[in-house]
């Protein structure tokens, strides 16, 4: 046999193994997910912290499904006592990746001091640094991690780190100064068709601060993170009543001369009421206002739930009486600035889990709850198995099989990435 024709016979019989091996061998998909995990508080009906439980007993439903959990943290004290990983590599988008090495750091409590203060008016410094020294003396213990910034010119950013004696903490309390705008300066700041200038801006500017905090902190699994969110809170479209009587004065009126022109009754009316006779601050751009301060705080308590961040607002003005003296509103039109501003402040602590300080002195009975809750802590995870990509918000139903506890507390839905 000559070689050319051994050759020949080596190609068949390699084309036909390799035929056969293709007919025999299936293709294989695996469509894979991140983690999803949240933290669960679990009390006895005297209202202490059950510490005792197992993965066992936990049973977590998205959106009714019983899911097989595989994270399982246990915090108390602060310190971690029991940690589930799983073991396999994580696979993304078809990769496989080799197996993490087990983290060193079991500090396990992660605090975010958020100072707000481009919306902190500059009389509420001292009050602001008051309240920071309050959660340095109360919620921060030596080896917490902490990371501190700032909005405004106040100019504070220490990243993530041990603070030892609190020295960085101590630093950033010094620099602290609100740079806010008052309600003088938002009745005579000049107006766009999105509200007193700068208004919106100072206030996506937070948010976008927000947002780098939270993308920074998102990639530490199997951890409580605390936001301790200090500011005064948001109004998109504050006092525009006065606004507009200040634009009246500004203009001699020429709103109600327009109104007499046009046969609009404007006798027997008073002031107050020809100011808001046809205001446009009440259309226009600003119309929405509301809704879009809704939508921006959505986002950013959606971003938060994903993260596994838990929002902690704080009101420094306290309890507040009333308007300041230098400054001419009704009674009706400042209470309802407070309330708008502070019911922003509400809803990113609710919707995150947490809650807020808000209209009152007492800040120690608040600061020591926070404390508590970052402390002591179950952090259960899992695969969703929920074959619906275009689903975006899972509800989430978290169960614990021992009888004779109260509910657990848990976050109750989160949202995927569009």
């Amino acid at each position: 046999m000559t070689r050319a024709w051994s050759l020949r016979l080596l190609m068949a019989a390699l084309a036909t193994t390799l035929v056969a091996a293709q007919q025999t061998q299936k293709p294989t998909f695996r469509l894979t997910t991140d983690v999803v995990t949240t933290e669960v508080i679990v009390r006895d009906n005297s209202g202490k912290f059950v510490s005792d439980l197992s993965i066992n007993d936990f049973e977590v439903f998205e959106d009714g499904v019983l899911q097989k959990l595989t994270n399982f943290v246990v915090s108390i004290g602060g310190r971690i006592m029991q940690d589930i990983a799983p073991t396999a590599p994580v696979r993304r988008e078809g990769l496989i990746l080799p197996p993490t090495r087990q983290a060193t750091d079991q500090s396990g409590r992660i605090f975010i001091i958020f100072i707000d203060d481009m919306h902190l008016v500059p009389g509420d410094s001292i009050k602001a640094r008051r309240v920071l020294q309050q959660i340095r003396d109360t919620v921060i213990h030596d080896g917490d991690l902490i990371a501190i910034v700032s909005t405004g010119f106040s100019s504070i950013e220490v990243d993530l780190t041990y603070d030892y004696k609190r020295k960085r903490f101590d630093e950033s309390i010094a620099k602290v100064m609100g740079s806010g705008m008052t309600p003088t300066e938002i009745i005579q700041s000049s107006q766009t068709s999105e509200g007193p200038a700068g208004l919106r801006h100072n206030a996506y500017v937070a948010f976008s601060t927000a947002y780098d905090m939270l993308a920074q902190v998102e990639k530490i699994p199997n951890r409580r993170k605390a936001f301790i969110y200090v500011s005064s809170g948001y109004d998109f479209n504050p006092l525009k009543e006065s606004r507009y009587k200040n634009m009246q004065d500004l203009y001699s009126s020429s709103s109600v001369r327009n109104n007499e022109q046009s046969g609009t009754p404007t006798n027997n009316i008073s002031g107050d009421d020809v100011a808001r006779y046809r205001n446009p601050f009440d259309s226009g751009g600003q119309q929405f206002a509301e809704a879009d301060l809704i939508a921006a705080l959505a986002e950013l308590t959606r971003t938060a739930r994903r993260s596994n961040v838990t929002f902690y607002t704080v009101d420094p003005r306290g309890l507040i009486a009333g308007s300041d003296i230098s400054v001419n509103l009704s009674a009706n039109e400042f209470w309802d600035y407070v309330e708008n501003s502070v019911s922003s402040l509400k809803i990113l602590g609710d919707e995150t889990g947490g809650f807020c300080i808000c209209q009152q002195n007492d800040f120690k009975k608040g600061l020591q709850r926070i404390d508590n809750e970052m402390s002591d802590y179950y952090m259960v995870g899992y695969v969703s198995s929920n074959p619906d990509p275009l689903k975006v918000r899972r509800n989430i139903e978290i169960k614990v099989k021992r009888p004779g506890l109260q509910k657990p507390l848990y976050r109750e839905s989160y949202t995927i990435k569009r």
